[in-house]
This record gives structure tokens, sequence and C-alpha cells, in this order.
């Protein structure tokens, strides 16, 4: 339960942080950098009578059951929470708060910012199995079966949406829509890396029997150990190997600094784990 809890205040903040930067940030500059949401900018342009929020509900009913049908139910469900989350905050952005011109004169910071909030509020969705809807489902289903990077998959997704725009607002809008399209493929990857990203602990120590019940009992991961020998010295060593999130690396380098100031540490960057303790092997 308190899993689920975290999952969906996570996909929330996911689809507020979508919202701001396409109401306040794209929409208003006509940057349609894929998506539903880009082409709910598109229709808009045509036919501005009707709410941006209530073309992007009609639109993603069908991709929903896409979701559900080839991804699984859990997948669509969370995904029918934050579409139906995204669509209502922009409604209420529109009827609350709503922009009748762009912030600034300068269109490109504004695709950075709104991209950069798009593509934050959408990697917080996907690292935690769900999405923003439309063809973020789409992507999703690239990522299953074809194995692409999800930032890949929804670059590929978007692009047609981006000719469209191109159609509708002039080469200067699109080329807009497609630099913002690129940035977000990108941005989308680096954020998910960063969420998932442990540290490869090596460590060479005297003191092996405390360091292996500090890594076991009070970050409650395990570890391998295995023998090695000093080139040099040629003396019999035992080396630890774990994986820990950044938060138990320093309390563990803090913990060797305490007991061992000769210990020998070697730490890696890695950007995925699969197994028990972190994410399930699909």
């Amino acid at each position: 339960m308190k899993e689920k809890i975290i999952d969906m205040a996570v996909i929330t903040l996911g689809a507020i942080f979508v919202a701001v930067g396409l109401y306040y940030f794209l929409a208003p500059n006509e940057i349609a950098a894929g998506g539903i949401s880009g082409l709910a900018i598109i229709i808009n342009s045509y036919f501005p009578s009707i709410p941006m929020g209530i073309l992007m509900i009609g639109m993603e009913i069908i991709l929903f059951t896409a979701g559900i049908l080839i991804i699984g139910p859990i997948f669509g469900g969370k995904t029918i929470y934050c579409s139906f989350m995204l669509s209502g905050i922009i409604l209420f952005f529109e009827k609350v708060m709503p922009i009748q011109k762009p912030l600034s004169d300068d269109i490109f910071i504004q695709l950075v910012i709104g991209i950069i909030l798009t593509g934050f509020g959408m990697s917080l969705a996907f690292n935690r199995n769900a999405s923003t809807g439309g063809t973020d489902i789409i992507a999703k289903i690239i990522n299953k079966y074809l194995k692409f990077n999800i930032g890949k998959s929804v670059l590929m997704a978007d692009a047609l949406i981006t000719v469209f725009a191109i159609g509708t607002f002039g080469i200067e809008k699109g080329m807009y829509a497609l630099v913002g399209l690129v940035m977000n493929s990108i941005i989308i990857d680096r954020f998910i890396e960063g969420f998932n990203m442990c540290k490869q602990i090596t460590i060479i120590s005297s003191e092996k029997e405390a360091i292996m019940e500090f890594i076991m009992k009070d970050l409650d991961r395990s570890a391998t150990i295995y023998d090695a020998k000093g080139a040099f010295t040629e003396d019999e060593k035992t080396v630890i190997m774990t994986v820990v999130d950044t938060k138990q690396f320093i309390r563990l380098r803090e913990f060797i600094k305490k007991i061992d100031k000769r210990a020998f540490i070697t730490v890696q960057n890695v950007h995925e784990v699969l197994g028990e303790g972190f994410i399930e092997i699909a």
C-alpha cells in the first residue's frame, strides 16, 4: 500500500511538471514538440474554442486501450490516472490561471524551460512504470518490444506530429518543435539514468567482517566476497563488492573511514541494476 501511495504521489508530481511546461511555455508559443499534447496544440490553433485539456482526453482514449492490452493492466491503470490528471490540471489552469500570450518574447528560452519541465515530469512517470498518455504509450510499446531507450522511443513516436507542426505553424515554429523533440528525448534518458543510478563499490580492508556486517545489517544489502593477491606484496586479501544507492554509499564510506583509514575503495556509477532489492527482472 505504501508503495502504491508513493507511485501515485510521484506520478501526480510528474503530471504537474508536464502541465506547467505545456500550458505556460510550449502552447503559447505554438511549439508542438510531439505527443498528444503537441497534436492538441495544433488542433487548438484551428479550433480555439475547444479547450486543450478536452482535446487531450478525447484523443487518448484509443491509446489507453492499446496500453492496457499490449503492456498490461498495471501500466494502463497508472497511465490512465496520469493522463487524466494531466488533462485535469491543464483544464484547471485554463479556467483558474489562464494565459493570454507568451510569457516572454524569447521563444528559445521558453522552449528550453518548457522541455526541461515536461521532460522531467515524463521521466518521473516513466520511472514509476506509467506515462503521461498519448504517444508516450506508443513509446513504451517500442521500448518494451524493440528495446530502444525510452527517450529514443519517444523521439520515434513523436516525429510525425512535428511534421504536422511544420505544416500548421510554419517552418520556423516547426524547427523549434524539432529541436524540442530531440531535447526531450535526451532529457528523459538523462533524468531516468539519474533516478536509477547506483554505486558499485569494491573494498579491500583488514576490517572485512565489520564492513560486511554493516552492509548486511545497517544498509540491508548483500555483497560478494572473493580472494585476491596483491601484485607487489603478494599478500592474500579479501575483496568485498557491493552495489548501493548514493545515500547508502555515503553512509558506507563514512563507516569505513572510522574503522580503517587504510582501506582501499573503488567506486563506479551504475545506471541500471536488475535483481533482488533493485529493479525486478521482467
